[in-house]
């Protein structure tokens, strides 16, 4: 595996280090394999990566012939271990990569002096000085941005958490090579330890032998938490306050709160029947039991440090009166009093603990006993501060204490906001039974969309309950109206921030909304105050996901905007209004190029409606990690926004291995978040400094409608119009067998259905990536950009004109570029060896590669460039290296799945070829650091 890992880590002199620690890994693996294997298994591995890369550097017929011979006469065992040895493999490279990432990062700041590192958080706010933007400005940006980052259960983590832990240990275990005190021998211990991690990772299954609960989901999301998230949120919001005071001195700096973390795990019922009120409510519950584990954690840690004595300190009086009050109301049970009682702040902290352990019993509640609310909590923070400065303890309460008070205000008693997601559908079936048993209406779902909207107009405006508490409904219709009631009983016990936005899938009306509110009414969600204004602790979001719908946003949106009661809501909400846009279904709808321009145009076209009615938006970004989905890293998927756009701020969802892949290390996600940090001041700063209108940017639109227009219809023959397409989408890629991965409590459709408008956007995509045809980030482009310019060498001067000028195109075509790069079609055509139907295989998979290759020229044409991607040069050859290494996994898994489905073709199946199959699916995801 030594010269395996020497040429994955690449040539750079300046990356000796990357390539120390890859051929490190891939020797510690090789001597694995042999002791696991022995030298026989290591050989195999050798033959095939050797072949493969033969094949990469030239395709001769007789090497592929003794290759896929090579592969189909292996053993069953031996092809078992060499599928798991390339999969581990990656899995490694993959860590050192990362850590490598958090080296480059502190290397640049060791060496770098007074310089100041690009796309980091003091770089942004050094520019704003130098372009003299003034203080009272800069307050306002500070004051405007934010950001949300949702988590999502979405399954496309095709990694198990077990591994992930071994992969944890690994890294940590690897940072400290480069601890220069070490000593020959903790060296070799090091190697010790690191060789067992090896070990216990090759004898560990990768595979879950079930389907992950939601609860298991839930304690994945709360992992990121526990181990990184906690500590290095309130650290960005540090170093942002340093920088501010070193560059602007005449402020006191205090950030109001503006990045944070929300979920759907435990609130996303859309075809989840799972996720249930109960489900929701323990999820509460158990962040709460975290965060509060987390600041008893901290509180003992200060306890520790802060020995100050009133022997030498004159403590604040405020802090004696609290401490006396504590003495007076609270009993101490599982927390010793402290008894020298000339260490006060040891005194009030045993107190806070006792508090807060009382928080998880019932018998406290309504209680002095116990914190009910966050500010409670927060003011006797404030006390311990003020009594520090008091006594002139200035640095141990802006080093210690500050930090504390930072994760009080992020993290509250309920760690992350929870959103509830539910089906438009899923609402209006049961408004219709609700109304029906409530004698209002027999029909609902019949009426028209303006017959609708008056009835729910009037229900919302009668202070009436539409049902009785007794009344007999179905267990669907119940478990709707539990929800409510559930999210009514969470904000009282958990604080209102817990949960406060409701979305809507596939919202296709007003309607929708309205029978959100309905239902929010019935629960004390919705209420009218005594002045007579109605107000809503709950806001319906829409979710925008076809594109029909997307063009129907700003429509459906005037509509709500112009009800009277829904106005009055809007305004005790600060007139803002929460949007989501779903990028997969979208793309999914009508592909890369088309979903890409519908969206930038319906961001457009809902601000501009929004401001018609002086209501701010706040956009939510319904991204995957994959290109097909709107994958990119976090600050350009932030920078992707019109700046005019940002508005009430940004949330964007992450999920899956973006997940572990940005928040596994704190390194990683410092980084991630810092530039986060950067691109929303960057973007801040932008919507109150647009550049000056370019002349050219309305024709630049006009060509695009045109080239949306043509990528749809040429997306949509293929995928919608073409009678066989899914046949071959499903008997070429490994789609059938995706659903068997247990990644996800969720199934991967939305109803027990063929039908493709019913198949989950993420098997859509993850088996176009496992195939290595990645279609749905590129393919209709090249016809696109071919037909619009038409051999004019105008046109295509205009081309290349938006390419270098306009923001928007240049993105697009470097996506498309970063698809093209990982896409393979010469390993998809072996995927394309498992149609049947020889004429649908060669028709369509023809068809495919002529769209393929005209892309690529295309975009050639448009860049200048002489290969895809050498604009990041990087990038290019990071998958240069790595495809020869994928491609024994590849090979393999279509003859495995060749197998499998002639067993199951006959009634009859093996567990062990499955098996060997989902292997390979976790080893090509690895290698490909992409799945859905």
């Amino acid at each position: 595996m030594t010269e395996l890992a020497t040429a994955t880590a690449g040539r750079s002199s300046s990356n000796h280090l990357l390539r120390r620690d890859v051929r490190f890994l891939g020797n510690i693996l090789g001597e694995v394999l042999v002791h696991q294997g022995g030298r026989e298994l290591l050989d195999q591995v050798e033959k095939i990566r050797e072949m493969s890369k033969a094949l990469r550097a030239e395709f001769l017929p007789e090497l592929y012939a003794e290759f896929v011979k090579n592969v189909k006469s292996m053993e069953p065992e031996i092809r078992h271990r060499v599928i798991r040895a390339f999969a581990i493999y990656f899995q490694l490279v993959n860590i050192a990569e990362q850590n490598h990432r958090i080296r480059r990062k502190r290397d640049y700041e060791r060496s770098a002096g007074e310089a100041v590192q690009p796309g980091s958080i003091e770089n942004v706010v050094q520019s704003l000085k130098e372009k003299n933007v003034p203080l009272e400005e800069l307050r306002g940006m500070i004051g405007d941005i934010s950001l949300e980052l949702v988590m999502t259960a979405h399954p496309t983590e095709a990694t198990r958490r077990a591994v992930l832990d071994i992969h944890k240990r690994i890294a940590d275990e690897m940072m400290e090579l480069d601890n220069p005190t070490l000593t020959y021998r903790e060296r070799e211990k090091l190697r010790d330890k690191l060789l067992n991690e090896v070990l216990t990772l090759w004898q560990t299954d990768e595979l879950r032998d079930r389907k992950p609960t939601v609860i298991d989901e839930v304690r994945n999301g709360m992992y990121f938490f526990h181990e990184t998230l906690f500590e290095v949120l309130p650290e960005v919001y540090e170093e942002l306050e340093r920088c501010l005071t070193k560059h602007y001195p005449e402020e006191a700096w205090h950030v109001p709160t503006y990045l944070r973390f929300g979920s759907w795990i435990g609130g996303d019922r859309d075809g989840n029947p799972s996720v249930t009120a109960a489900i929701t409510w323990q999820t509460l519950t158990m962040q709460r039991n975290l965060v509060i584990y987390k600041y008893e954690q901290n509180i003992r840690s200060l306890m520790r440090q802060m020995s100050f004595s009133t022997s030498i300190a004159d403590i604040s009086p405020e802090l004696t009166e609290s401490i006396k009050l504590d003495r007076e109301n609270i009993e101490l049970r599982i927390v010793d009093p402290w008894t020298n009682e000339k260490e006060p702040y040891r005194i009030k902290m045993t107190y806070m603990l006792q508090k807060l352990s009382n928080m998880r019993e019932e018998e406290f509640k309504g209680t002095k006993q116990r914190y009910h609310e966050v500010s409670e909590l927060l003011a006797d923070l404030g006390v311990i501060d003020r009594s520090l400065r008091h006594h002139y303890a200035d640095y141990v309460a802006d080093t210690l204490l500050k930090k504390l008070i930072r994760q009080v205000e992020l993290f509250g008693f309920h760690l992350a906001a929870l959103d509830v997601r539910q089906h438009s559908k899923e609402h209006e079936n049961a408004m219709t039974e609700v109304l029906a048993k409530a004698g209002v209406i027999e029909n609902y779902s019949d009426l028209t969309e303006e017959a609708k909207l008056e009835l729910l107009h009037h229900l919302l405006s009668d202070v009436r309950p539409l049902l009785y508490e007794t009344a007999e409904l179905t267990d669907t219709t119940k478990e709707c109206l539990d929800v409510y009631k559930t999210i009514y009983r969470a904000q009282k016990e958990f604080g209102q921030g817990c949960i406060t936005s409701y979305l809507i899938s596939m919202t296709q009306s007003a309607s929708d909304f309205l029978e959100v509110l309905v239902f929010a009414k019935e629960a004390g969600l919705f209420r009218r105050s005594d002045n007579g204004a109605y107000f809503s602790t709950l806001q319906a979001v829409p979710l925008f996901e076809t594109i029909d719908d997307l063009h129907a946003a700003p429509g459906i949106m005037k509509t709500l905007f112009e009800l009277p009661i829904y106005r009055e809501c809007l305004s005790a909400m600060g007139n803002m209004h929460e949007i989501m846009l779903g990028y997969s279904d979208s793309n999914k709808d009508g592909g890369m190029v088309t979903a890409n321009w519908e969206l930038r145009l319906a961001l457009k076209e809902l601000t501009e409606t929004a401001n018609e009615y002086n209501v701010k938006l706040k956009f939510f970004h319904g991204r995957g990690g994959a290109l097909g989905r709107g994958g990119m890293p976090l600050n350009r998927s932030i920078m992707a926004q019109p700046p005019n756009t940002v508005g009430a701020g940004i949330k964007i969802t992450e999920q899956g291995e973006v997940l572990s892949s940005r928040y596994s290390l704190k390194g990683i996600a410092y980084r991630s978040l810092e530039q986060a940090t950067g691109a929303l001041v960057n973007a801040a700063y932008l919507a109150r400094h647009p550049s000056e209108e370019n002349g050219s940017e309305a024709r630049w639109e006009e060509i695009m409608t045109v080239i949306s227009e043509t990528a749809q219809t040429k997306y949509q023959d293929l995928i919608f119009r073409d009678p066989d397409f899914m046949t071959f989408f499903k008997e070429s890629t490994p789609l059938p067998e995706v659903g068997e991965l247990n990644i996800g409590s969720r199934p991967s459709k939305r109803k027990n259905s063929e039908r493709f408008e019913d198949l989950r956007a993420i098997p859509w995509v993850f088996s176009w990536t496992q195939s290595r045809y990645l279609l749905p980030a590129w393919y209709a482009a090249g016809t696109a950009f071919h037909g619009y310019v038409a051999g004019d060498k105008e046109r295509l001067e205009t081309l290349r004109t938006m390419y270098k000028e306009y923001s928007f195109f240049s993105s697009l075509i470097d996506n498309l570029q970063m698809a093209l790069a990982k896409a393979d079609l010469l390993i998809a055509r072996e995927y394309s060896e498992m149609i049947k139907d020889d004429t649908i295989r060669t028709r369509i998979f023809t068809q495919i590669e002529e769209e393929y290759a005209r892309t690529k020229e295309m975009i050639l044409a448009i860049t200048g460039q002489e290969e895809i991607l050498d604009n990041v040069p990087v990038i290019q050859e990071s998958i240069r290296l790595r495809n020869p290494y994928v491609d024994p996994l590849s090979y393999m898994q279509v003859q495995l799945l060749t197998e499998l489905r002639q067993l199951r073709a006959d009634d009859q199946d093996d567990a062990v070829i499955l098996r060997e199959v989902l292997l390979t699916i976790n080893g090509i995801a690895a290698g490909l650091r992409n799945t859905g």
